[in-house]
């Protein structure tokens, strides 16, 4: 089943690269897809040692690191002045924003950085208390930080760089008009980032409305990594014995942390109460209870694995109307994803 091309398969890898060819070939901008320079640490990267101390637990540098913090406004020796300046990140949900927060803290340790979350659910008042006492760095979500913005307690003016991270999801979840009422008033020379695990054509031709001149530092389709995530399927007959394998794998392994993805909240909810009075253990790892309904989310989701140099694992629930799906996958990220083995627990 995984390396057969079910009858009616709709995914057009053919048409995805023309699509990307034709945005990435227009106003002749650069297409960055190899790289020669690649660190096997941080230390080779002439950064401050305040700074490598606190990243030094993140282990080996992604490959376009090197390329973008060389080109974010000052040599690789002085990059952290850069946040001590007023940078202005979002994320689109406020777990995501805390999360950022969290690892922004520790690696800013040794440097005396202040950064502070505004997100939804949390007291305005408060936000504006700490804003107010003066940050470094502020990671929020889009609708508490234009709030804060309008009510003058974020002071655009010296706002230095701005960042949104996992662009795509940002754009899917309908914050495009949020996003540039908040660009709109930053200062004309702020620095622009975008960061996305995919970066889809949609996405692609949107980014152009809040960067000017971009440099483009992108990953061919056929060079998405899932490095150090092993990917297993299991065939279930019939979508109401989904629950009845789920189960089956969590009395076999022994599971810490895992994320279940589905693709409705109706279902979110029941599977949350279904799960609820369970006794779980602990190992971590992603099973997609659905599949993605497109093969660029599949990445989004199973990366959440493999984060930080871990091994990952990600499990696949696979009924007969999801052959196809599973295939546009594979083909997509040049991968074969093998049927779950007898002795999965000894890959854990």
């Amino acid at each position: 089943m995984a390396g057969v091309a079910p009858e009616g398969s709709q995914f057009d890898t053919r048409n995805y690269d023309a699509k990307m060819t034709e945005l990435l070939s227009t106003d002749g901008q650069d297409f960055f897809t190899s790289y020669d320079e690649v660190y096997d640490s941080f230390d080779s990267m002439g950064l401050q040692e305040n700074l490598l101390r606190g990243i030094y637990a993140y282990g080996r540098p992604i490959m376009f690191q090197y390329y973008f913090l060389s080109r974010c406004g000052l040599p690789l020796k002085v990059i952290v002045t850069c946040i001590c300046l007023i940078s202005l990140v979002l994320a689109p949900t406020r777990e995501l924003a805390q999360q950022i927060e969290k690892v922004m803290r520790a690696l800013g340790d040794y440097l005396g950085v202040k950064v502070h979350a505004c997100v939804g659910g949390t007291s305005v008042r408060e936000d504006q208390r700490i804003l107010s006492s003066g940050v470094h760095v502020v990671v929020g979500t889009p609708g508490r930080v234009f709030d804060m913005l309008r009510r003058q307690s974020l002071r655009p003016d010296y706002i230095k760089m701005f960042v949104l991270d996992e662009a795509d999801e940002m754009l899917s979840r309908g914050f495009k008009d949020q996003i540039y009422d908040i660009f709109q008033l930053l200062p004309s020379k702020v620095q622009v980032g975008v960061f996305s695990a995919t970066m889809p054509p949609e996405a692609l031709e949107i980014t152009r409305k809040f960067m000017n001149k971009p440099v483009r530092i992108l990953v061919k389709r056929d060079e998405l990594t899932l490095e150090g995530i092993k990917q297993f399927y299991v065939n279930v007959d019939k979508e109401e014995w989904k629950l009845e394998t789920l189960c089956d794998l969590y009395e076999t392994l022994a599971i810490t942390q895992s994320v279940i993805f589905v693709n409705t909240r109706r279902k979110v909810d029941w599977l949350t109460d279904k799960m609820r009075s369970r006794d779980h253990t602990q190992v971590s790892l992603v099973i997609n209870f659905d599949l993605p309904t497109q093969p660029e989310n599949y990445l989004h989701r199973i990366g959440r694995s493999g984060r930080f140099g871990r091994k990952g694992v990600a499990i696949n629930f696979v009924t007969r109307d999801d052959e196809r799906m599973l295939f546009d996958i594979q083909r997509f990220y040049n991968v074969v994803i093998e049927e779950l083995p007898s002795n999965v627990a000894d890959l854990l």
